[in-house]
């Protein structure tokens, strides 16, 4: 995962910055890589969408006799041991991956990014607090948190959101609370203050705004983790339940079966190594959206 850091305008006058959207389409146009990290995603969300459509069976039908066939003209990817159609299944599977992956992402963004800009911005014995409680948690990884608490929840869609969600919500603090400390210094903030603008007006108008990059950036990796960690969950058998089609389970399927029949942990691996790293790219690229030196390198580079 790239370092992440906040670049906040260090200038005392509130910064003029073109549209998002503009800054967008330049970085598609000079990094092929963002470019091709987004067609990927757009690409895993349409089969998300229209996996009924493109399915050729029913994810959870079974077809006994046709049990462990290898790709062929009717199973484009073979089948399981129950008969059931992988193509379909990993088709099925991208449903969880995408939805796991995001909402929790949006779990975190709730939770962490107004902790962070109130600890950032206030200061004193909250913020004190809100770091050492910050730390404490950081020094757990985040798949180590997500199964003590799927261990007290239980498994299930819904308990990934929440328990992957929580798990990253420090990360948010961390880079929101750093990034406001540094914005609360600057000149336009100041004046604010001092005609009596209230602080929570003062965080959303002049604050956020200048947090928010970093913030999308570091979603943009984070959901390649949630992802991962999603998959993670359901290959221990603590995440998406079968006979319901998540990559991970898929995975933990074709491993006991690794040498009788490779394609049914090959294909789904693929799949969920093609994601994570989509969704790494599109993160790199837009450090690069938000970062104007790194712009101006690619500028030059081309």
């Amino acid at each position: 995962m790239s370092d992440v850091t906040a670049s906040p305008a260090s200038a005392g006058n509130k910064p003029v910055r073109r549209t998002m959207l503009a800054q967008t389409v330049d970085i598609l146009v000079l990094d092929q890589s963002a470019l091709i990290g987004c067609l990927i995603i757009l690409g895993f969300c349409l089969v998300a969408l229209c996996a009924s459509w493109i399915a050729p069976f029913d994810p959870t039908e079974q077809h006994i006799l046709d049990a462990l066939r290898t790709p062929n003209a009717t199973y484009w990817l073979g089948t399981d041991e129950y008969g059931r159609d992988l193509f379909s299944r990993m088709i099925y599977g991208t449903r969880p991956a995408l939805l796991v992956g995001t909402l929790s992402i949006l779990v975190s963004l709730l939770i962490g990014v107004p902790i962070g800009l109130a600890a950032g911005y206030r200061l004193g014995w909250f913020d004190r607090v809100i770091g050492w409680l910050t730390d404490i948690m950081l020094s757990f990884p985040s798949l180590l948190l997500a199964l003590l608490m799927v261990t007290l929840l239980g498994s299930g869609t819904t308990t990934l959101i929440f328990v992957i969600g929580i798990s990253n919500v420090p990360v948010f603090v961390r880079l929101t609370r750093s990034a406001a400390m540094v914005v609360r210094n600057n000149d336009y903030v100041t004046a604010s203050r001092s005609f009596g603008a209230l602080d929570a007006r003062i965080m959303r108008q002049h604050v956020f705004p200048n947090v928010l990059g970093p913030i999308i950036v570091m979603s943009s990796l984070t959901i390649a983790g949630a992802i991962r960690d999603e998959a993670s969950l359901s290959f221990l058998g603590m995440g998406i339940q079968p006979p319901n089609p998540s990559w991970g389970n898929l995975i933990r399927d074709g491993v006991s079966v690794i040498l009788q029949a490779p394609w049914m942990a090959v294909a789904p691996g693929l799949a969920l190594t093609l994601s994570v790293l989509a969704f790494n790219m599109l993160g790199d690229s837009l450090r690069d959206m938000f970062d104007p030196r790194d712009i101006a390198a690619s500028i030059q580079k081309k």
